[in-house]
């Protein structure tokens, strides 16, 4: 498998919503870098976090409109989105859409390392929306 094709099977596992398939695509030693430059590091860490994220939005997506490879980096550009869930809903205001690229480096037919790009405003908004007045 050529590092483009383990980061389109890694992409397709995102949009599974399943941390444990996900997981099968990472190396041990995993790291895993947020657009906030926050830093997980090793895959069973990282299917944990991967487990919260999806419960926080389940409906998350990426997507992809251009993937550039160099030999075992690989960067692609697209878009992610979702819902926020609130109460084990996913009320229609808390959709949201952003753009966004990742920067993998591929090892032995696995992702070693994701950063994430993307402007996390949309989320943070949505979260200050649904904050509680005091």
């Amino acid at each position: 498998m050529t590092p483009v094709e383990t980061v389109q099977r890694f992409l397709d596992r995102i949009n599974q919503r399943d941390p444990q398939k996900l997981s099968e695509l990472m190396t041990d030693d995993h790291l895993f870098t947020d657009s906030l430059a926050n830093i997980v590091r090793g895959r069973e860490q990282m299917r944990a976090g991967r487990q919260g994220y999806f419960a926080f939005c389940p409906d998350y997506w990426v997507s992809h409109e251009e993937i550039f490879a160099n030999g075992n980096l690989v960067a692609v550009f697209g878009a992610a989105g979702g819902s926020i869930a609130r109460d084990g809903q996913l009320p229609p205001e808390n959709k949201w859409r952003t753009p966004a690229s990742w920067l993998a480096v591929v090892e032995n037919g696995q992702v070693k390392e994701w950063r994430v790009y993307a402007d996390n405003k949309p989320v943070y908004d949505i979260l200050a929306k649904s904050k509680p007045n005091p």
